[in-house]
């Protein structure tokens, strides 16, 4: 998930805020599901709706500690590659140790100039950090924000109505309507036409919601 490069872009590509929101969103339809076993009083009705913010807050949080932790690892893994670029004297040995670390679509298509002007670019960096940045920080905030907030156009039906059974069916209409919009977002993002994008995750979406729904609602 992590995001390296220029500090113009944004903290967190549409992939990943869309992949938050979807787990904040499946988070909270799994909560509120169970105020189908609930008898439906007014102060059952609050503390599952509580429950439901206080487990999004917590899936945040712990969310946003794994962003850092995986930046880290991955910051790691960079610098150690680096060094090993730089501390190697043969080219070729240099060359397949870049190869290894390439994705494999990367390497079936690249040839053996592609790879070595590559290296040379990269031995002629400085070695990066490897310590979190402040823009690593701002990103779990992001993560923590995005996950929290998934859980509202959840809630919100409950605390317009008291029947249960329609505020359920409304949650749920409004868990799919908010896959939709984030999955028009990526399919803009790469490229796709995107209602097709939003039509897969809203899809996706209802049958999770459903799934869910016949586990715990």
């Amino acid at each position: 998930m992590a995001q390296q490069g220029d500090t113009r872009e944004l903290v967190l590509d549409p992939v990943d805020r869309a992949s938050e929101a979807i787990f904040g969103v499946l988070m909270a339809v799994s909560i509120v599901g169970a105020l189908g076993v609930t008898a439906g009083s007014s102060k059952e009705l609050r503390t599952t709706l509580v429950m439901a913010l206080v487990c999004n807050v917590a899936w945040g949080f712990t969310d946003a500690v794994m962003y850092l932790v995986t930046t880290a690892i991955m910051k790691g893994r960079n610098f150690r590659l680096a060094r090993r670029l730089q501390a190697t004297t043969d080219h070729g040995e240099a060359r397949r140790i870049l190869r290894e670390a390439l994705p494999e679509s990367v390497v079936a298509c690249a040839r053996d100039d592609t790879v070595e002007a590559l290296r040379r670019d990269l031995c002629a960096l400085r070695i990066p950090r490897t310590a979190l940045s402040s823009r690593d920080f701002l990103g779990a905030l992001c993560v923590f924000l995005i996950v929290v907030a998934a859980t509202f156009p959840i809630v919100l039906p409950f605390l317009f109505t008291g029947d249960v059974v329609v505020a359920k069916r409304v949650s749920g209409a409004l868990a799919v309507a908010v896959l939709y919009a984030h999955g028009h977002v990526v399919g803009r993002f790469t490229g796709a036409p995107p209602w097709l994008y939003g039509v897969s995750f809203a899809g996706l979406g209802a049958a999770l919601v459903a799934v869910i729904m016949a586990l715990g609602g």
